[in-house]
């Protein structure tokens, strides 16, 4: 377990979180930054990071840099983009080794917060645009993995239930952005894009390992005090809609394996007092293998390659994920509905109930056993006005009731049904 709380403080514009801890053998450093998602600024967001970790200011090329990572006892940085609610994210991510393990008495986590800040702050620009080599290598790339979302029918389909469930909302918003708003991306574009996102991102910057909150504070006044106060992006709720009659989405390709995906609306997320009750909810319903889903839906009736759910914990949704042969549509759906009408009776034990428990509490204690998986849980409280601290998250596990379960369970409404089907199958039924 974490034996130190988070300890916060502000830099200009940067908000700073740092967890003095000996529970992991490197010092991780991350940086999130969030903006409301939008159709014009996606597709740049998507791009940015990958094009901002190919070199700085002082080691302009990627061979350059990486020697500086190297440099610095194989140091590793890695960037990401996702989406949180109706949030795009932009992650930067640092792990470095712990001096105090070393023979080499150079502070080590110093350089490499130098090096890190660099990334953000320097990179490598000159005429007010970045590298046009690089910036059309990454746009390569991004246009491949846009594409490459229509191999993978699992993704897909959860691409196109995603926008067909959220077509007037932020969140149907596709994560890598549009491959037509590539081509449109300049090096000198692009570079006014970074400047924008530098002042009006809200900035989280964690610092995770054997470190002093002193001594991080006078590091970071020192690498990052480029980051103006500004007007930063606040908090937004996610949108609430309701639910008339839910919706069928059914698209026929040369698949051999259908794609049953249903999403609904929980209509509780992080902020709510139900959160924790949600999440066993959820782990009866289908988030593990003593689910309902996965015996009832693919133990029982064979009737699926795989049956999970998830949750969406800032938007307020989970999804219903499931591999079924094409014929076999109406049998799942009716076999999905009929275990979600049995969570909303309390047709679980107490057994099914404290099994959960046991196997959430392990999942999370796991979780927090990564730096990045402590960072991701505590980063939620920036999401939301509501802050729990992550330490207190198992006695609230274990303070839900069936009760609370079956309350959760009878707020989720169906919203759409999306069904990707086989081609040849479908013309033979």
């Amino acid at each position: 377990m974490i034996e130190q709380k988070l300890q916060e403080f502000k830099v200009g514009g940067l908000n700073v979180h740092v967890l003095p801890s000996k529970t992991y053998k490197t010092n991780t450093l991350l940086l999130h930054a969030r903006s409301p998602l939008t159709k014009d600024t996606v597709t740049y967001r998507a791009l940015l990071p990958y094009v901002l970790q190919s070199g700085t200011k002082e080691y302009p090329s990627r061979q350059e840099f990486r020697k500086a990572l190297d440099d610095l006892y194989g140091a590793t940085l890695n960037v990401d983009v996702s989406k949180k609610g109706e949030y795009h994210m932009m992650t930067f991510k640092m792990e470095v080794a712990n001096e105090k393990f070393l023979a080499d008495d150079r502070p080590l986590l110093e350089r490499g917060l130098d090096l890190f800040s660099s990334v953000i702050l320097s990179p490598n620009v000159s005429d007010n645009a970045f590298d046009s080599s690089v910036v059309e290598g990454e746009k390569r790339t991004l246009r491949q993995k846009i594409t490459s979302v229509y191999d993978d029918k699992m993704r897909y389909a959860n691409m196109r239930l995603t926008e067909e469930m959220c077509e007037d909302e932020p969140f149907g918003i596709f994560v890598n952005g549009q491959e037509e708003d590539v081509t449109k991306i300049t090096d000198v574009s692009l570079y006014e894009y970074y400047q924008e996102a530098l002042k009006s991102d809200q900035l989280d910057l964690y610092i995770v390992g054997d470190v002093e909150v002193s001594v991080m504070e006078q590091l970071v006044k020192k690498y990052f005090q480029g980051i103006e106060e500004g007007s930063r992006n606040n908090t937004i709720e996610a949108q609430q809609k309701q639910i008339d009659q839910p919706r069928e989405i059914i698209e026929e390709q040369d698949v051999q394996q259908g794609k049953l995906h249903m999403g609904y609306r929980t209509n509780t997320t992080y902020e709510h007092e139900d959160y924790f009750a949600l999440q066993l909810f959820n782990g009866i319903f289908g988030g593990f293998s003593h689910s309902k889903l996965f015996i009832n839906v693919r133990e029982k009736a064979s009737l699926a390659y795989y049956a999970a759910s998830r949750v969406e914990s800032h938007k307020g949704l989970l999804i219903v994920m499931s591999g079924i042969e094409s014929n076999k549509f109406e049998k799942a759906t009716t076999i999905i509905k009929e275990q979600m009408d049995q969570m909303k009776q309390g047709n679980f034990t107490d057994e099914d109930l404290e099994q959960t428990k046991a196997v959430l509490k392990n999942q999370l204690l796991e979780t927090m056993d990564v730096p990045r998986g402590f960072i991701e849980l505590e980063y939620h409280n920036e999401l939301t006005s509501n802050k729990r601290y992550v330490a207190k998250w198992i006695t609230e596990i274990d303070k839900v009731t069936k009760d609370d379960v079956v309350r959760v369970a009878n707020k989720v409404q169906l919203d759409t049904v999306y069904f990707l089907k086989g081609k040849e199958e479908a013309a033979n039924e």
